[in-house]
């Protein structure tokens, strides 16, 4: 391929400026794996980066996109061949390194991961990083003592990409789900992926007014931080966890030391970006398992790289519902 078309990010007088250009292969920059993309997927991180909302490209030129599934067309590595299928997710490709928003790739060898058995490359980006992040939440908790038949878990920004993966997930696992969402029109939604109760997120925004309050949720996993974290510590039950990977409401939060201490919760915090590789193996088979394909494909949209701006002011003003793959052959 002579020439692909990409997604740049570019600053000029201190403005982002976004534009679909062609480029020549020569322009990728350097690694031992060349992929020809066949789909990424649009997260809330790719919405900050490409709306400029949020710092996310560290240089300039960029190529958005955290995410992409597609076919080796050339290798330096051993590891790797002409022809295979691969998968990449975080690694600080679309902040650091050129990401997914485009027909060619090229990247390190030891930040992809061959296509699992199984899953085509549309339905591996339609898990994509949030979707591995559901699941890394969920393993988390259950390393941390949680189990089905106990008091409910809340999952709080349900009607995201990492919330609907995580309600679908834990509703499979037999766990009682709360899902936490301010936009009523996704109410049935979250309860055809398995939520027993839906709770509007007002009621968790507001931080509660003492150090502890009663013990309610037996487990949680929330994708917003902020005010929303804090309020979700009070009530939360005795050993029970929180597994934190969104920042959506804030990075910063206040809350006292009293669940902590008191009730012996933990708060997890959950990264995708740099987990090892053999975690996210393990994560990749839990989704085979966990995630029926019916469920994934009622989460899931797509949409083509043209698109790609008015989607991301979209995931941006929360106007998404659950996961979008971006079709690079559309």
């Amino acid at each position: 391929m002579a020439e692909f078309r990409a997604w740049v990010l570019d600053q000029a007088d201190g403005k982002l400026q976004v534009s679909l250009q062609h480029l020549a292969e020569e322009a990728l920059p350097p690694g031992d794996v060349t992929v020809r993309v066949v789909c990424s997927s649009l997260n809330y991180k790719d919405g900050l980066a490409v709306t400029g909302k949020g710092k996310i490209a560290r240089s300039f030129p960029m190529v958005p996109g955290i995410d992409f599934a597609g076919t080796v067309v050339a290798s330096e590595s051993p590891d790797y061949k002409p022809g295979d299928q691969v998968v990449l997710m975080g690694w600080g490709v679309g902040e650091r390194h050129w990401g997914g928003f485009a027909e060619m790739a090229r990247v390190k060898a030891d930040w992809l991961l061959p296509l699992p058995d199984g899953i085509s490359p549309q339905q591996a980006m339609a898990i994509g990083t949030a979707g591995l992040t559901a699941m890394l939440c969920v393993m988390a908790l259950e390393k941390a003592g949680l189990r089905p038949g106990g008091r409910p878990v809340v999952v709080t920004g349900a009607g995201g990409g990492v919330g609907s993966t995580a309600v679908a997930l834990l509703a499979r696992l037999g766990y009682e789900v709360v899902a936490s969402t301010g936009r009523a029109e996704l109410h049935e939604y979250l309860k055809g992926l398995g939520a027993a109760e839906i709770i509007d997120r007002a009621t968790l925004a507001e931080v509660a007014p003492r150090a502890l309050e009663s013990e309610r949720w037996g487990g949680a996993v929330d994708t917003v931080g902020g005010t929303t974290l804090a309020a979700l510590l009070p009530s939360m039950a005795y050993g029970s966890s929180v597994a934190a990977c969104g920042l959506v409401g804030g990075m910063n939060f206040s809350t006292s030391v009293a669940p902590f201490i008191l009730r012996g919760v933990s708060l997890l915090g959950i990264d995708s970006v740099y987990c090892p590789n053999d975690v996210r193996r393990e994560a990749w088979q839990r989704l085979k398992t966990d995630l029926p394909a019916g469920t994934l494909a009622a989460i899931t949209q797509v949409g083509r790289l043209e698109e790609v701006p008015a989607l991301a002011d979209a995931i941006v003003k929360g106007q998404i519902r659950g996961r979008v793959v971006i079709d690079l052959n559309g």
